[in-house]
């Protein structure tokens, strides 16, 4: 089943805006995995309300994506009935245009995300949320993939260690390093805050 939720009283933004902030999966169903590890999650969580406020400051649309999957018990926490399924407590309060729920990697499949940035005029997408390597990057190429332009915030964007089958543990730093050799230059430039917002501003350099 496909669900999809655009905000009941979307908030203004710029309507000349062609860029918009992708906010990936920061929701409290990841304190409640196995797998949660705080360490680096204060700088990401700084950064990335250091992105929302830039944003609402120069009237970007911010789209809130939320997951949730598997079975519908309070046990599993990317289920709607577990009340996890909202975004994380520290997230800076702010305007969002629309807000998404899916259900696979990409946020583009099945939730109606692409029909709203086409209607709205958007180009550009800047990439921040959560997890880097999975959701984050899986986006980040599939809109590639559609024509959008794609700034990736990588110090926007949070994990959490892996281990491979190896037994060696890829920690978040070998993790952020992965998906950006992965992606830019093929899929994505990877910027800072600081310039995705900055080239947000200079809509007359997004090719048609």
């Amino acid at each position: 089943m496909t669900a999809t939720t655009p905000t009941a009283h979307a908030p203004a933004f710029d309507p000349e805006a062609d860029t918009a902030v992708i906010l990936i999966d920061v929701q409290e169903s990841f304190r409640h995995r196995p797998y949660w590890d705080a360490a680096g999650f204060q700088a990401y969580m700084a950064r990335t309300n250091a992105l929302l406020t830039g944003a609402a400051a120069q009237g970007l649309p911010v789209i809130r994506i939320l997951h949730t999957d598997g079975p519908a018990t309070p046990e599993n926490p990317f289920s709607l009935v577990s009340g996890h399924v909202r975004p994380m407590d520290e997230l800076v309060q702010g305007p969002i245009a629309a807000e998404f729920l899916k259900r696979r990697h990409s946020a583009l499949v099945g939730t109606g995300l692409s029909i709203w940035l086409t209607e709205h005029g958007i180009r550009r997408l800047i990439i921040a949320g959560i997890r880097t390597e999975q959701c984050c990057e899986t986006t980040a190429r599939h809109a590639s993939d559609e024509g959008w332009t794609i700034d990736y915030v990588t110090e926007a964007t949070h994990s959490f260690p892996i281990q491979h089958a190896s037994g060696v543990i890829v920690d978040l730093a070998q993790i952020k390093l992965r998906t950006e050799v992965a992606l830019q230059d093929r899929f994505a430039q990877i910027v800072s805050v600081e310039q995705a917002l900055a080239r947000a501003g200079r809509r007359e350099a997004i090719a048609a």
